[in-house]
């Protein structure tokens, strides 16, 4: 077994994937969609928030516990030997102390960085640039307690994704939480809905954090986002989506026709059942 490095190398790790070219995250939700991500080549995975909360009968945004989505880092680091950047929606909480003590559970579940957002709740309202500035200044603070330093804070803004403010000042508004964002100690900037080319092209050359984009089917491709400056790409719920889409028509025609059309190009046994431990260890020999 390939002994696991300390966490804050794994920290590092992540941080250089930033550095050049376009660090591309298809988000998972648990223990096998992670094990199958990392083996298809990613040098890193990220948790989605709605992915992890529909795999345990919760809706998403911030339904969970800071214990639940600790647990979940937890399942998900294991089975990898790639950085794990977890989102932790909005901290679990309004306080800076609560931020703190979610950077201190999932970095003890393993995580090599976080995705933090600056929404009081889904759709808004939105915390004040100095509010979210406080809150980013404790999650460095409680992960350099933590012994992870170099844990990589994706400060997360919705101003686009919750239409806040009218819509041709958006863009300076999230100017202006991007410098205050990377005052506090953020690493990068992620601004879901924000998808206009030219837009993200002003951000990632103006902007003080390299931009991270979510892709959707339908919006601009990974090549497209890298020549706007794009630094890293995520796809949000997309794959979860896509997967339990896949149950639902198949459920569906098996009940409904009794056949089995649906699953035909699904993954072996074999090979999903060989990506994890059969059982505990047994005694060395």
């Amino acid at each position: 077994m390939t002994p696991v490095p300390p966490l804050n190398d794994r920290c590092r790790a992540l941080r250089a994937l930033h550095e050049e070219g376009t660090l591309v995250l298809p988000n998972v939700w648990d223990a096998a969609s992670a094990a199958l991500v990392a083996a298809s080549g990613a040098r890193a995975v990220a948790t989605t928030s709605g992915g992890v909360a529909w795999s345990l009968g919760r809706a998403d945004g911030q339904a969970l516990t800071r214990e639940e989505a600790a647990a979940a880092v937890a399942r998900i680091a294991a089975a990898v030997d790639v950085p794990v950047t977890a989102d932790v929606e909005g901290g679990y909480g309004p306080a800076p102390e609560d931020v703190a003590a979610t950077v201190a559970a999932v970095a003890g579940a393993g995580a090599a960085g976080i995705n933090l957002e600056d929404s009081r709740a889904p759709g808004g309202p939105l915390f004040t640039p100095a509010e979210q500035a406080e809150r980013l200044r404790a999650a460095r603070t409680a992960a350099v307690e933590a012994g992870v330093p170099d844990l990589v804070v994706n400060a997360r803004t919705d101003v686009v994704l919750f239409g806040i403010g009218e819509p041709e000042s958006r863009l300076d508004a999230v100017r202006e939480r991007a410098a205050a964002y990377a005052e506090a100690g953020a690493d990068c900037l992620f601004v879901p809905g924000l998808l206009d080319l030219e837009a993200l092209s002003a951000l990632a050359a103006e902007g003080p954090l390299p931009v991270n984009a979510m892709a959707v089917p339908g919006g601009p491709d990974v090549a497209a986002l890298r020549a706007a400056g794009v630094r890293r790409v995520s796809t949000g719920t997309a794959l979860a989506q896509a997967a339990y889409g896949t149950v639902r028509r198949a459920a569906a025609e098996v009940l409904d026709k009794g056949t089995y059309g649906e699953c035909e190009g699904g993954l072996e046994y074999g090979e999903l059942n060989g990506l994890f431990a059969t059982g505990p260890a047994g005694p060395a020999d």
